[in-house]
Order: C-alpha cells, then structure tokens, then sequence
C-alpha cells in the first residue's frame, strides 16, 4: 500500500475514500461482486444514457461519432459482461488436486484508470467493470477533454449503485481541471496503473513508482495478398478505417497491397466512397496533418470530409469521401504518413509478393506501432501464421474489420477489451487484451504431493544421444 504522505490533500483523500471502500468490497462474495459488475454495465448499456454519453463526448471533445460511439459503448460493454459473466473473481478460483494447488483471488486495491479523449465513456466503463470484477476500487484519471464524459458516467454508476446498496466511492473521478501533477499524484497513490492513451501517459505510469500496465502505440497494417476476395477485404477496410472517425488504436494506418490485386483493390475502395488523392493533393494534406511535425489535432477524429475541407481540397471535399488514400513507400520520420494518424487517412503501399508485403510491414513497425497487431486478408491461412512467427506484433487479425476485431467482437475469441497490450516490442509487460485478471492478486497455496524424482536419462536422454555425456 502506497503512502499517501506526498499527495496533495485532494488527492490524498479520494485515496482514503477508495481504501475505506475497497475494504468493505473486499469482503463481497462472488454473487456480490457480479452485482456490481452489473450495476456498472447497466449503468451505460441502457440506451438512453449510452446516447446521452455518446453526444456528450462528441460534443466535448470534438472527436468521432456519435452513431458509432453509441455502438462502441453498447458492444464492447456487453462483450465485456458476457466475457465476465461466470468467472470466477473471489475466494477459490481453481484447484488441481493433483498438483496439490490452491488458487485464491485477491485484489489488487486501489486502481489508477488513466483514460484518454478519444474513448472518453467506452474506456472508463471497461476498466471500471473489469476493477469492480476484482473487488477493487478505481478512480478515473481522464484526459481534460474527456472529464465532463467521464463524470457523467460515473454519476450514472453512482445511481446504480444506489439501487443496489453499494459505496460510491468505489468508483471516482479526478476533479477537473485534470492537471499532469494531479494525475501522477494520484498514480503514486494507487496500488495498480492501467494506463491508455498518448505514450506520454504510458511512460508517466511506467516510472511511477506504482505497478502499471501500459498499451503501446498505435500504427497498424493490413496485408491484402494476391488469394483475397478484394471486395471483401475492402469492406471490411472501409468499415474499419470509418468506424468512429478512425480514433482507434486499431483502425488501419496503412495498407500493403501485393501488386497482381492492386488494381482491383483500389477500384473495390474506390466504389466504397474511397478518394485516391494525387501527390500536389497529398503535399496539401500532410501540411495540414503534421504542422510541425506532429500530428495535429485539426485532423483526429475528424470526417474524411472535414479533413479535406481543412486541407483546401474542396474538389475532394465535394465528393464526400469516406476515407481519403495517398500513395506511400517510404518509412520513418521523413514519410510522415507511415506513422498513426487517428483519421480516415490511408497510406497505401505496393509490393511484388507476399514476403515483400510482411518486410514492408516490418519496416513500417521499426519505425512506429511495433508489438500491436497486423491484418490480413488472404485465402492462404498458413500465412496468417507466418506472420505470427516473424513480425513484431500480439495479434494477427485475418479477414475481420480490424478495429473492431482486435479488441475482442462476438464473432471471434478475443476478450473484450480497449487496451492492448503490445508486449516487449511496444514496451509493454503484457501482450494480451486487458481483462479482470489483470487486476487479480492471485495466492497459492501448495499442499505436499506424492513425490516423484525423474531419472538423469528420462530428463537428458535425446542431449545425450544426440551430443553425448561430456
């Protein structure tokens, strides 16, 4: 348990009030702690308040969709829950008789939920439902922008747990103005950091002092190799690439075509509202997305439209494109466009053949979003696993929208989840979806077995026959 002696008074006594909290949850059984679970889902499933925090955060932050952010609040909390639901998050959680083990959940405390603008109401309502899973309290640490989306979020779970007789102060929020001092007062604080957002706030939580859980950067591929059905992997890259603006993490920043199917690729996201822009249009567009090197944030989250409109491309704003595509073969810090953009902008490279494509999508993650995720669209599944065994990335997603494949949808097996860990290679400690377990304390206990002493030759045998005893 973190000391509280060096946090300023406020934050000092949001912790106190979690600590007093966490302490009566910490005695819920498991019947209790899924009525919280519920209560906190319900809190922003039912439609009403989903809309009212849809609208509140477009209109606050400026970023995405209200449509999708309806369905990105509806869908990823029910996934949540239905992942959630019967498992096993208090007391005994497993036994192996036969290895004499005992496994028993325990929380982990105080949670730090720092939270970012561009999911203000879907990213604090998962990790507040996967904390409350563990029977510890969290208090939200969002962006500025997102505070206001935030708040009304957890007054909605406030009232819920009304209802059922639970502590507020299980669930908090870090009274605005969220300041950068507050929020690392409060990550000193707490017992855990789950941290998604810039790679500014990962790295606060990673030399913290605290135990923090961290999502790398963003900047994923898609491969479209010479067996796709080109139709439907243009579908599904639009689907994608439009989905809330493009603010996730998740939506595709480049695609990597093979040549044999370019033509007819492009023609595919031609028909579906794509605008391929010409290299004086492209020169146009970057000078508005990276001003000064860094992207802007006119462009985040913003329409293909607007984006084109704020470029001066009226000619391509008239057309009302759905996203906006610019030719790109280059890499780095000079090829702004290989980086993540947080926008319907696609770059879009060529290759001879497959193993051409995963180089160029290797090239790609050395310079941003190593550890994430790749797409693929191919009938050839073995190259799926190909790229598992050879580029730098936790998930390789074939023939799916990506962004709302990676994390976790109810037709594949990922969990639920809007943080993604990216492992080593995004300089995160974990490279899985960021589930309940996470915010586990897990102990053991072990009881004495029948012991079993294996030979030197059942243990050596194949090294000795193969290098000999020396």
């Amino acid at each position: 348990m973190n000391s509280l002696d060096s946090l300023s008074p406020a934050v000092a006594e949001l912790v106190r009030r979690a600590r007093a909290a966490q302490r009566i949850a910490d005695a819920y059984s498991q019947e209790r702690v899924d009525e919280l679970v519920a209560a906190a889902g319900w809190a922003i499933l039912e439609p009403g308040r989903n809309r009212e925090l849809a609208e509140l955060a477009v209109a606050d932050t400026g970023i995405g969709s209200v449509e999708d952010k309806v369905r990105k609040n509806h869908r990823k909390t029910l996934g949540l829950l239905r992942d959630l639901q019967g498992a096993k998050s208090a007391g005994v959680i497993a036994e192996d008789a036969a290895r004499g083990l005992v496994e028993i959940a325990r929380p982990v405390g105080v949670v730090c939920a720092v939270t970012p603008s561009t999911n203000p109401a879907a990213t604090p309502a998962n990790k507040i439902i996967n904390a409350l899973k563990g029977r510890n309290a969290v208090i939200v640490a969002p962006s500025p922008k997102g505070w206001s989306t935030a708040a009304k979020l957890i007054e909605f779970i406030h009232a819920q747990f009304d209802r059922i007789g639970a502590p507020r102060d299980l669930v908090q929020l870090l009274p605005a103005p969220v300041t950068k001092q507050a929020t690392a007062e409060l990550m000193r604080g707490c017992d855990l950091i789950v941290a998604t957002g810039s790679q500014a706030n990962v790295r606060a939580a990673a030399t913290s002092g605290t135990p923090a859980f961290g999502v790398g950067a963003g900047n994923v591929a898609g491969i479209v190799d010479e067996s796709a059905d080109v139709e439907r992997a243009a579908e599904h890259v639009l689907r994608s690439k439009t989905f809330d603006n493009a603010t996730s993490c998740s939506s595709e920043n480049s695609l990597v075509v093979v040549e044999a199917v370019r033509e007819p690729l492009v023609a595919a996201l031609e028909a579906r509202g794509a605008v391929r822009l010409d290299a004086a249009q492209k020169a146009r567009l970057e000078a508005l997305m990276w001003p000064d090197g860094k992207l802007s944030p006119a462009v985040i989250g913003q329409s293909a439209r607007v984006i084109a409109e704020r470029a001066g491309l009226d000619d391509v704003a008239a057309r009302d494109p759905r996203i906006l595509v610019v030719d790109e073969d280059g890499f780095g810090p000079d090829h702004p466009y290989s980086g993540e953009k947080l926008s319907p902008v696609l770059a879009l490279y060529t290759a001879r053949d497959f193993d051409a494509a995963a180089a160029i999508v290797e090239r790609i993650y050395a310079w941003q979003g190593a550890g994430h995720s790749v797409g693929l669209h191919s009938a050839h599944p073995e190259r799926a696993l190909q790229l598992g065994l050879t580029l730098p990335v936790s998930r390789v997603i074939v023939d799916q929208a990506h962004c709302i494949a990676t994390g976790g949808s109810f037709d594949n097996g990922l969990p639920f989840s809007l943080s993604m860990g990216c492992g080593t290679w995004g300089g995160n400690n974990f490279s899985d979806n960021m589930n309940y377990r996470h915010y586990l304390n897990i102990t053991r206990i072990s009881r004495p077995i029948a012991e079993r002493v294996p030979g030197e030759r059942e243990i050596l045998g194949a090294f000795f026959d193969k290098y000999g005893r020396a």
